[in-house]
């Protein structure tokens, strides 16, 4: 896929997926700034690629105007913005108030304050593409971690807005789904996360290269691990049934029923 002269921001680009992302969409000919809380790790990915770093937090209000203003100047203009950046968080009701929010600003309210920022421009201008990385959570669940789940939903949910909202302006939106990947998000997901999720686990780097394909084909949904499509299939044609799968999976996994 020939991005030449495409001008990219990719947030939490400093590792894992992000710096897949950031590494796939240079070597197409693209032009990336690479975002990141970690200055040291948005700079090293950024001076391999040949992009410019801008650390900063992509979650809040003023660190997305910060990140748009510089990244636009040096881009001469963003054509395409991955909102990757994210965080997991365990437990249920029960977890602290601020794990709930951090999973709110961070896996949501970033894609929103980046929409409003880009889309204006993007829409006057006749283009732009936007790009979240979500998880399989966000069109199923993640069992042991209700922040998590709730907010990929909710980002799913935006995007499913935005497209239908922009799509037919010239506003391209994609949401990346994938089940398990092998960065430090899984490694901290503790032992729910790992007996669910290492076995099929794949790489960041295939991560990208299913990205890559599915911005060719422009379809919303981009599923590295195809079988998410049957799971959420089932999910939608059967719930009682689904969900009935996965409390048995969450009695083999913690040997209880709750």
């Amino acid at each position: 896929m020939d991005l030449t002269g495409t001008g990219a921001v990719v947030t939490g680009g400093g590792n894992g997926i992000g710096a897949a992302l950031a590494r796939r969409l240079a070597s197409a000919g693209a032009d990336v700034v690479v975002n990141d809380l970690d200055a040291a790790a948005a700079e090293s990915v950024a001076t391999e690629i040949g992009g410019l770093a801008v650390p900063g937090d992509a979650a809040s209000e003023d660190g997305v105007t910060a990140l748009v203003a510089e990244a636009g100047a040096h881009l001469d203009g963003i054509d395409l913005y991955l909102a990757n950046a994210g965080v997991g968080t365990s437990g249920g009701p029960e977890a602290p108030e601020s794990d709930w929010e951090q999973a709110w600003q961070v896996n949501v309210m970033a894609h929103v304050r980046a929409a409003r920022a880009l889309v204006p421009g993007w829409v006057e201008r006749g283009h732009g593409h936007f790009l979240s990385t979500v998880s399989a959570a966000g069109l199923l669940t993640m069992l042991g971690s209700a922040p998590y789940s709730v907010t990929k939903h909710a980002a799913v949910s935006f995007a499913e807005w935005l497209s239908a909202t922009y799509g037919d302006r010239g506003v391209t939106v994609q949401c990346v789904c994938p089940l398990g990947v092998r960065t430090s998000l899984l490694e901290g997901s503790g032992d729910m996360g790992q007996a669910i999720l290492s076995a099929d686990a794949i790489t960041p780097e295939e991560v990208a290269d299913a990205v890559m394909a599915g911005m060719a084909d422009e379809r919303f949904l981009i599923l590295p691990h195809p079988q998410v499509g049957d799971f959420y299939a089932a999910r939608a044609s059967d719930t009682d049934r689904w969900l009935k799968g996965m409390r048995r999976l969450q009695a083999k996994v913690t040997g209880t029923n709750g």
